[in-house]
């Protein structure tokens, strides 16, 4: 392998004579990235002379010396760090971290900082030179076949937008609607096609567009949900046009047979013998590859040249006697006149009516861009070929329904004996007379066989050779076939690869240099023969259109979307669109899918919606940036600015929470706690403090396995020196406007006693800080402990200590290991109490001091689901026996005022009653390791605030026998409740912090079932009144 040296090796500036880089930052970097010296870290020799490279190469070495002024480490703009994937036979490279660059210098590592700055390492430059070589010594590397926007878009849609109608069906639209509405009939239906093809453009030069065509740009837009249900649909549509136009081939042919008395079996199974022998035969040409099927298009465009060539000549040409006794007469003035106003005949005989029939000829806008991967520039091919498209195919149109307007009558006989000269005995009216030709027996009799109302083959006769048209005919239906075969395998493929919907994916494989869909097209061609095998496509060709409208209409609003939610990524090159134009678009498409069949337009809207609710329920994993994600941004930043507007009222308080979860994978039944009653009603975060060394858990991970516990909340996290910092900060910091928090929750410090004593006093003076803060505060305990680390293995968050003791060098260990262990818990899901139907269990509540109602707020908002519904809640207040009744009664009032559902109140008379001299050892015993004794308690308190003096355990003696008076009372009421809430209490600020957590010990000691010690901020949270 040869390597190029620099030419700034020897003489240049930013490299000094030893050979180390200059790191001056007032000269410019003058050295190659690839250096070859000793101190660059690169040891291995080439040769000057090596291996020829390619030009592509070169170019990417080249643009790989390039620094910033600020740094070596730093890079240049480039494409490639933009982009999702490079070219064939490329590696991709990235900018250099924002880690790299604040890497400090160092000779011996500065080949290595460089080569992993971004501007391309060595080992991926001679990955590439060994592709090369490889290629070279195999031979030529096959590139897949690109088209420009000529064959790929302007001659494909034009193909797709001529078609039978033109050739058949355009000349009786004239006859009914005249000249003038004719023209307004195609005007309209250019309006809607015209106003799609500027949203397509504005859609496909906003990013480059991959294949899927229509699938992929509306899906891309307004996400999967959209997506993939158009794109289902959109591709069965394209398989059914492939049928339909097939059948229009079989039909002509099999009337050439007739015409020449000539039947395979009889006129419908010639239709299906003929069709699905073309049917095949296209197959055929499809799989060939695009090469080939390109090739086929334009011959049949060659062929619809030359046929309207000839059809153009047929009108200058003198009309023989024989074509003029069936109508043709050349230009005349007096038949164009004659023809310009309607005369509407028969049960279609109407304006919309006449739009109906024609309105299926100009859906084929979308033939290019169903191609799109295909395209070599589909951001410049889809515009200028398609609106090229539409414009030439207009003037066509137009062009042909005037001229045979002015050359045609609308009725002749196709008698010779009918000319004036043979015939002018009878008497004559109408236009016939003043041309020569006396054609008023068939006019009244309504038996005229000829003319614009009555031939559907005018072309024909115009033209100056009959078979061409024909072949012409053959030319439009074909390359339409053929155009539909191609894009609902690709549409289809696309919409496999991304994995929507299940058991398609089989459908996604590729062949070939091309990616070719061979599997789907084998899918389409099936479907479409099931359906030329039916010969009966009347009924069915209806929703053929409505598909397509329905395309359209959601490619029009994907544009008004993506336009009104200023979404910055939405930087369309193509400017001549209009967001109000494009849901107009939308708006007359959805218009049109009523007038032209109102129950297909049903069927159409019943399918999608199925396929909608589908979507939405599976939820795809999938990233589009689609314009309802940035939609979704600008609602939640205009509610969340108006919402400062608004002013609290007690009515419309919520417990927004902070939860102190640590990673939540680590502590599910926390989560899933708040998230019972906090879900669609207010706001939930969960906090992750860390300190020291300790590694982040992926974010990614931990909102994925929320999303996947359908747990509403945000997840955050923070470094601090402690778990009181972290919290101050979260507390402070977290939240948007209105939307803070308001109560703080956290798990029960289980191995309080074992772990160290500032770690007690952190824990404590949290709390306290939170009652500072004026924030309500929440603990909960369970009997098993929260923290479920040790089942997960996973690596251990120091705020929140396990219940074992840790290994310090185990910890160390852990927490340099580059591993992120949350992504082997990210699907791990464990079932908790929270989410397991109670029954008839009660909820009881220790309402002992009025906190403002959380309280009561919490337990309400946790029947409301159904996990909690048919549980009964009692309320339990302390009291006097002489005053039990009177103290109950109020309770009840203030509850019935309050509009709770409560089962029961209960008056605790013995409250006050002495505890049990054993429960009182107890107490003493946990307390006890943390009395300082009474010869130290200066130097103790100073060095050691958290601990107890005899004094203070003296005069707070009777509020520690009321806490374990109160647990007795607990244990002996509530054996057999779901969850028991108890008012947590607000302790003065000298209280010591080890005496407060035997408070909270106490209170909650040997209860079998989760206990919640809850306190407001002192402040109304519920009201009985209504305003």
């Amino acid at each position: 392998m040869g390597h190029r040296i620099s030419k700034h090796r020897q003489g240049g500036t930013g490299i000094s004579s030893s050979g180390n880089f200059s790191m001056s930052e007032d000269t410019l970097p003058q050295h190659s990235t690839y250096n070859t010296s000793p101190e660059s870290g690169i040891t291995k020799e080439m040769p000057v002379d090596g291996i020829r490279r390619t030009s592509d190469v070169q170019d990417s070495r080249q643009d790989n010396r390039r620094h910033s002024i600020y740094s070596t480490k730093d890079a240049m703009p480039h494409l490639e760090f933009y982009a999702n994937a490079t070219a064939t036979g490329r590696i991709r490279r990235s900018r250099p971290s924002l880690e790299t660059l604040r890497m400090a210098f160092d000779n011996r590592e500065c080949g290595r900082n460089i080569s992993e700055s971004g501007s391309g390492s060595l080992s991926v430059m001679n990955e590439m030179e060994n592709r090369s070589d490889e290629g070279g010594a195999e031979g030529t590397t096959y590139q897949p076949v690109r088209f420009g926007w000529v064959t790929g878009v302007l001659i494909r849609c034009m193909l797709n937008i001529w078609g039978v109608i033109l050739f058949l069906r355009l000349s009786w639209i004239t006859s009914q609607a005249g000249i003038i509405l004719t023209w307004v009939i195609i005007f309209m239906s250019v309006l809607v096609t015209s106003v799609t093809a500027l949203s397509v453009s504005a859609i496909s030069t906003n990013g480059r567009v991959s294949s899927g065509g229509a699938y992929f740009m509306i899906s891309r837009t307004l996400g999967p949900e959209l997506g993939g249900p158009i794109g289902l649909v959109f591709s069965f549509a394209n398989a059914l046009a492939c049928a339909l136009n097939t059948v229009g081939f079989a039909e002509t042919v099999r009337d050439l047979l007739i015409e020449y008395n000539t039947q395979i079996v009889d006129p419908v199974n010639d239709v299906r013998i003929i069709g699905s022998i073309t049917a095949t035969l296209l197959l055929l040409v499809s799989m060939a590859g695009m090469e080939w099927e390109s090739k086929a298009q334009i011959l049949f465009f060659l062929v619809l040249m030359v046929s309207f060539i000839n059809y153009f000549v047929g009108t200058v040409i003198p009309a023989t006697p024989k074509k003029q006794s069936m109508g043709f007469f050349s230009y005349r003035s007096e038949i164009f006149l004659e023809n310009l106003f309607p005369d509407w005949r028969g049960p279609d005989g109407s304006f919309f009516g006449m739009f109906a029939i024609f309105f299926p000829s100009a859906i084929g806008i979308l033939a290019g861009a169903n191609i799109s991967g295909d395209l070599k520039e589909p951001e410049v091919a889809i515009p200028k070929g398609t609106l090229m498209a539409i414009f030439c195919t207009t003037l066509s149109y137009l062009a042909i329904s005037s001229s045979v307007g002015a050359c045609v009558a609308r009725d002749a006989s196709g008698n010779m004996n009918d000319s004036l000269l043979l015939n002018f005995t009878e008497d004559c009216y109408g236009l016939g007379c003043s041309l020569g030709w006396n054609f008023t027996k068939c006019e009244k009799s309504l038996d005229c066989s000829y003319g614009l109302a009555n031939n559907f083959q005018v072309l024909i006769q115009v033209s100056g050779f009959g078979p061409l048209i024909y072949a012409g005919i053959f030319a439009a239906t074909l390359s339409s076939a053929l155009a539909f075969l191609v894009s609902a395998p690709k549409i289809f493929q696309c919409l496999c690869k991304d994995n929507i919907y299940p058991y398609i994916g089989f459908f996604a494989k590729g062949y070939g240099k091309n990616n070719e869909p061979l599997r789907a097209y084998v899918l389409c061609y099936f479907i479409a023969l099931g359906f030329i095998l039916i010969a009966e496509l009347n009924t069915i060709a209806p929703l053929i259109s409505n598909f397509f409208l329905c395309a359209y209409a959601l490619i029009n609003f994907s544009c008004f979307h993506a336009s009104i939610t200023n979404s910055p990524g939405w930087r369309p090159l193509f400017r001549y669109y209009s967001p109000w134009v494009a849901l107009f678009g939308a708006v007359i498409s959805v218009i049109l899918m009523f007038l032209l069949t109102w129950w297909a337009a049903l069927i159409t809207f019943g399918i999608l919606i199925f396929l909608f609710g589908y979507v939405a329920y599976k939820k795809p994993e999938v990233n589009w940036g689609s314009s309802v994600q940035a939609g979704t941004y600008n609602m939640a930043l205009s509610y969340s600015l108006s919402l400062i507007r608004v002013e609290d009222h007690v009515k419309n308080y919520r417990p927004q929470c902070m939860v102190l979860t640590g990673p939540p994978t680590t502590r599910p039944a926390l989560v899933d706690f708040v998230g019972s009653f906090t879900k669609n009603v207010s706001l939930m975060i969960c906090g992750n403090i860390l300190w020291g060394e300790e590694k982040t858990a992926n974010k990614a991970n931990m909102v994925k396995w929320l999303n996947q516990r359908k747990v509403p909340s945000f997840y955050t996290a923070l470094k601090a020196d402690s778990l009181r910092e972290g919290t101050q900060h979260l507390l402070q910091a977290c939240g948007l406007g209105k939307l803070q928090p308001n109560v703080l929750v956290m798990g029960f410090k289980t191995n309080w006693q074992q772990s160290p004593p500032h770690g007690i006093d952190d824990y404590i003076k949290t709390i306290y800080d939170s009652f500072d803060s004026n924030h309500g505060v929440c603990v909960l305990r369970m009997m098993d402990g929260l923290d479920i680390r040790d089942e997960l293995q996973t690596e251990v968050n120091l705020t929140f200590e396990a219940d074992e003791a840790i290994d310090p060098e185990q910890q160390n260990s852990d927490a340099n290991l580059d591993i992120d262990n949350t992504k082997n818990i990210a699907n791990d899901q464990i079932k908790t109490v929270f989410q397991t139907t109670q029954g008839k269990k009660t909820i009881d509540i220790y309402w002992i001091s009025d906190d403002g109602g959380l309280t009561l707020l919490v337990p309400y908002l946790l029947t409301r689901r159904k996990c909690w519904r048919r549980s009964k809640v009692r309320v339990f207040i302390t009291g006097k026996p002489q005053t039990m009744e009177k103290d109950r009664k109020e309770m009840m009032t203030l509850l019935q005022h309050f509009r709770l559902n409560v089962h029961d109140v209960i008056v605790m008379t013995d409250s006050e009653q002495p505890p049990f001299a054993k429960n009182i050892r107890r107490f003493e015993d946990t307390i006890i390791p943390f009395t300082v004794s009474e010869g130290q308690v200066d130097e103790e308190i100073k060095s050691c605030p958290w601990k107890v003096t005899d004094k203070e355990n003296t005069a707070l003696r009777i509020k520690s026998e009321r806490k374990v008076r109160l647990n007795e009372i607990i244990r002996r009421n509530s054996k057999h409740a779901a969850l028991i809430l108890v008012s947590l209490p607000v302790p003065q600020s000298d209280c010591p912090s080890s005496l407060y957590m035997a408070w909270l010990e106490t209170l909650s000691w040997r209860l079998h079932c989760p206990v919640l010690l809850i306190r407001g901020n002192q402040q109304n949270v519920m009201t009985f009144y209504c305003q």
